[in-house]
C-alpha cells in the first residue's frame, strides 16, 4: 500500500513519517510530498531527517497533482499541507494554499481511486470566543486562516459524499507541541526559563492542546487500525482542556524549572502592542498575538476521549517525554 503525505516535511508530517516507518511492510511505500524537503532552509526541524525508506517529491498543492506511483486499494492520503501561522501571512496566502490545496488533493484522490483521506484542519474554524466548543458547534471563523480551513473541510466532505465507500477523517487539533515545534510551547518554555514570561491579563485562559506523538498515534488509530465509511470530525485535544496556569505548572514540573510568574494587565499589554506593531510588524509584539494570549481556545475533546482510543500521555508526561527527546537540554 501507499502512504501519501501532503505537507510531509512539516512538524506533524515528520512525526507521522517516523511512526509510519515503524509500521510499514516491505511492499509499502511512504511518499512525502512538499514544496520543501527536510533539512532545507525554511523547514522547521523535525525528528527525522531525509530517510532512504521514504520517497520525497517536491510538489506544490496549489497546482494540479501528478506523480508516478502504483495505486492500490488500501492507499491512504494524509493531507497536512497548509499555510497556518497567524499572524504572519497575507490573507490571500491562506486561501491560495488551503483551499486550492484541498481541491487538488481531492481531485488527485478521485483520479487515482483512493478512498481514504485524513485531513488536518484546525480549531480556528470555531472562531475566538470563551464558550466551550464541541464538534457539533456551528463554526464561525473570524480569521482568513479559520475561514480557509473551514472551506477546505467542506471540499473534503464533498469528495466523500460522492461515494459512500469513501472514508474521511477530519481532525481539528489544538496547539500541537513536541520536538521540532519551535512555536508557542517552545517560546513559553524559553520565556519561563529566562524569567520574562508573564500571564497576559489572566491565569485562567484555556488553551486546548495536544502532544504531537499523541496526535499521530490517533491518526494511526483512525486510519490504519480501524476501517469505517463516511465522514467523521474530531477535536484533538486533552480532555478537559487546560488553563495556561496548569500548562505552565506542568511544564515547570516536567523540566525542573522554577519561576514565579506575574500577571500583567491586559489593557496595558494591548496599548504597548499597538504602539510597537508599526516598528516590529507581525513577527514582533503585535495586537493579534496579544489578543490570542488573552482569549481562550476552549475546545471539547470528549468525542476523541470516548472514541475507543487510549491516550499514551497526560500533560506533564508529554512534557517529560519531549524533554527526554531533547536530551534534557530544553524544549525545542
Amino acid at each position: 500500500m501507499n502512504y501519501i503525505i501532503f505537507g510531509g516535511s512539516g512538524f506533524i508530517g515528520t512525526h507521522l513519517i517516523h511512526l509510519l516507518n515503524d509500521l510499514k511492510q516491505d511492499k509499502d511505500n511512504i511518499y512525502c510530498l512538499d514544496l520543501v524537503m527536510p533539512g532545507e532552509e525554511g523547514v522547521v526541524p523535525g525528528i527525522v531527517e531525509k530517510n532512504d525508506s521514504v520517497i520525497y517529491i517536491r510538489l506544490d498543492v496549489r497546482q494540479k497533482i501528478d506523480f508516478e506511483f502504483a495505486p492500490t486499494k488500501d492507499d491512504i492520503i494524509f493531507n497536512l499541507a497548509a499555510v497556518h501561522r497567524t499572524p504572519g501571512h497575507e490573507s490571500h496566502e491562506y486561501f491560495a494554499t488551503n483551499i486550492l490545496g484541498a481541491e487538488n488533493v481531492t481531485a488527485f484522490a478521485e483520479e487515482k481511486g483512493i478512498k481514504k483521506i485524513l485531513f488536518t484542519s484546525s480549531i480556528a474554524p470555531y472562531g475566538a470566543a470563551e464558550e466551550l466548543k464541541s464538534v457539533i458547534t456551528l463554526p464561525t471563523p473570524n480569521t482568513p486562516y479559520g475561514i480557509s480551513k473551514l472551506v477546505a473541510e467542506k471540499i473534503h466532505e464533498i469528495w466523500q459524499a460522492k461515494n459512500s465507500e469513501r472514508e474521511l477523517t477530519i481532525v481539528r487539533p489544538g496547539i500541537v507541541f513536541g520536538k521540532g515545534e519551535h512555536g508557542n510551547m517552545t517560546r513559553l518554555y524559553n520565556a519561563i526559563k529566562g524569567h520574562y514570561y508573564f500571564f497576559a491579563g489572566r491565569k485562567d485562559t484555556i488553551k486546548a492542546c495536544i502532544y504531537v506523538k499523541e496526535l499521530v498515534q490517533f491518526i494511526k488509530f483512525r486510519m490504519i487500525d480501524n476501517s469505517f465509511k463516511g465522514t467523521d470530525i474530531f477535536n484533538c485535544t486533552f480532555e478537559p482542556a487546560f488553563t495556561i496556569e496548569q500548562i505552565c505548572n506542568s511544564m515547570m514540573s516536567a523540566t525542573g524549572l522554577s519561576s514565579k510568574i506575574p500577571c500583567v494587565n491586559g489593557k496595558l499589554l494591548m496599548l504597548i502592542a499597538r504602539i510597537l506593531a508599526p516598528v516590529f510588524g507581525k513577527k514582533g509584539i503585535h495586537p493579534d498575538r496579544v489578543k490570542k494570549l488573552m482569549v481562550s481556545t476552549n475546545i471539547c475533546g470528549k468525542k476523541l476521549a470516548e472514541s475507543g482510543y487510549n491516550f499514551h500521555y497526560n500533560l506533564e508526561n508529554s512534557y517529560k517525554d519531549w524533554f527526554e527527546d531533547c536530551n534534557q537540554e530544553g524544549l525545542f
